[in-house]
């Protein structure tokens, strides 16, 4: 397959190196287009040595062979990573000042673009009007990410990992079921899908006292040994990401997960047992106007922690472990609330059936009692460590308020505006 990968002036333009060798690697023809501002920040002898192609930014060399519509022409695949702002504007509009935006052009190969650049730059009203333009032509859009921005900046705008791109880029192209289970579901078509990223800078959440628990609590046989769950805290983080982003004051209690990526301006609590959540938000919720239970909570603990190792020679070929129940948090919070608190659950299901789904969201809603509930699907390859998100937010009543699937920063906007409008 020929893929031409498109690199634009980013500090993200050091990543392309590795998704340029990995597609080599895995026997493609790649042509790297550069821009000028691309090379400023990787230099045109690393772009051939990897692609094992010449390399150019000039529009008029190779005017012989037409070299911008040629390479359209030939592309199976185009990538740009990263995508500026500037170029994504360019694409919108279809303007052509140079080699990548003609190649763009003269092409009718699949486009799959991976954004790179400052928060408020993503959440400026101009680009998320680009990036609509280009979903609508069918262009697939991979990210991007919310975590560290150059310099001590955080927030969304983070280039999505190298192998994702590729990943996502390769399932599109070979449009088969197998394929693409094997990516994250950013391969299907993101024109079926309600996946619009944050659409603006507003600031409507401005103050308010938000609390988001994220991540997967654990719970001790002995020093070494813990019972758990594979909540990877990404749906939380990206709550409480948004949330920072719209103005919110927010605490985040992180439950067993890396908090590197945490946007500045977050305060983070970490905790690991249920009974240590549990304290943490019950003190973070007296002054906390909303509180956003994301995290997947251990139902059950052990009777018993040992102090020491359990041995297999102690035990034999059969170890009985004893288990109690830990509290209902969420129950606990939804009946203490103060007045004008929202409460806001999460519930995790492995119901396969949409209709039985709905109603094992609504029992439970019923026995918590909080004000909505985000209701999802879970399974070994769906919902936890993933990217993107499915999830079906109901009201107290049972009511169903909000249907969103995407990237899990998207989806954390669409559930703050299905729950807080007007709060």
């Amino acid at each position: 397959m020929t893929i031409v990968v498109g690199v634009t002036g980013g500090i993200a333009a050091y990543k392309s190196v590795s998704l340029v060798r990995a597609l080599v690697l895995a026997g493609h023809e790649v042509h790297v287009v550069p821009t000028e501002a691309a090379l400023r920040f990787v230099g045109r002898p690393t772009w051939e040595a990897i692609s094992r192609h010449p390399v150019t930014t000039e529009l008029y060399e190779g005017v012989d062979e037409v070299r911008h519509v040629a390479l359209g022409q030939r592309a199976d695949l185009i990538v740009i990573a990263p995508a500026t702002a500037n170029t994504i504007a360019k694409l919108a509009h279809g303007l052509v000042d140079d080699l990548l935006t003609n190649t763009v052009l003269a092409s009718t190969a699949p486009v799959v673009i991976a954004p790179a650049m400052h928060s408020q730059m993503w959440l400026a009203d101009a680009t998320q009007s680009n990036i609509a333009v280009l979903r609508e032509r069918g262009v697939t859009v991979v990210g991007p990410e919310s975590g560290q921005l150059t310099g001590t900046d955080s927030g969304p705008g983070r280039m999505t990992e190298p192998d994702g791109i590729a990943a996502v880029a390769l399932a599109l192209v070979a449009g088969d079921e197998k394929t693409a289970a094997a990516t994250t579901s950013a391969a299907r078509s993101r024109r079926a899908r309600v996946d619009a990223e944050p659409d603006s800078g507003r600031l409507d959440l401005d103050g308010l006292r938000i609390v988001v628990t994220a991540g997967g609590t654990r719970e001790p046989f002995d020093p070494v040994r813990f019972m758990g769950n594979r909540s990877s805290g990404k749906q939380g983080m990206a709550v409480a990401a948004a949330a920072a982003v719209r103005g919110a004051i927010v605490t985040l209690i992180a439950a067993n997960i890396g908090t590197d990526a945490v946007p500045d301006g977050i305060a983070v609590i970490d905790v690991s047992t249920t009974l240590e959540l549990e304290k943490a938000v019950q003190t973070a919720a007296g002054q906390a106007d909303v509180v956003i239970m994301a995290a997947a909570v251990a139902d059950y603990r052990p009777a018993q922690v040992r102090q020491g190792k359990i041995k297999k020679e102690a035990t034999g070929d059969r170890l009985t472990v004893e288990f109690v129940v830990n509290p209902d948090i969420l129950a606990e919070l939804s009946a203490a609330k103060h007045e004008g608190q929202t409460i806001i659950g999460f519930a995790a299901e492995t119901e396969p059936d949409p209709a039985t789904l709905l109603e094992l969201g609504r029992a439970k809603i019923a026995r918590k009692g909080c004000d909505f509930l985000v209701v999802n699907n879970v399974g070994w390859k769906t919902g936890f460590a993933t990217d993107d998100n499915d999830v079906v937010v109901l009201n107290r009543a049972g009511d169903i308020v909000m249907e969103v699937s995407g990237s899990k920063l998207s989806v954390a906007d669409r559930i703050l505006d299905a729950t807080l409008t007007g709060v």
